[in-house]
């Protein structure tokens, strides 16, 4: 029974070093790819992003404003713009007001 026991330990010893051998070596080859890709330590954690969505745009630029309901039926790329720029502004200043530094783009997708 000693001798069972002794060579189970010895076979899951040699199997947990060559698992921590690959991962010594798993880790130098991520550390050689981002290495290779220009990519620093400090970029490892991600950044926190929000993002917004104006769900109906037509409809809020319809609701908020003349020009809005002029321009909703025959332009709707102009008015989902227009809603965005202003919605985004109404937040930089609800956010100002706070004391609240942020960065704020509209980005196209």
């Amino acid at each position: 029974m000693t001798i069972l026991l002794t060579i189970t330990s010895l076979i899951l010893l040699s199997f947990s070093c060559l698992l921590l051998w690959h991962l010594i070596e798993q880790r130098k080859m991520i550390g050689q790819m981002l290495e290779n890709e220009g990519i620093s330590d400090a970029h490892r954690n991600p950044e926190l992003v929000l993002t917004l969505r104006v769900l109906d745009p037509i409809a809020l630029a319809k609701r908020e404003s003349r020009t809005g309901r002029a321009l909703a039926d025959r332009l709707p790329v102009m008015a989902r713009k227009m809603v965005y720029q202003e919605v985004m502004k109404e937040l930089e200043s609800e956010l100002l007001e706070r004391d609240i530094d942020v960065e704020m783009h509209i980005e196209y997708r």
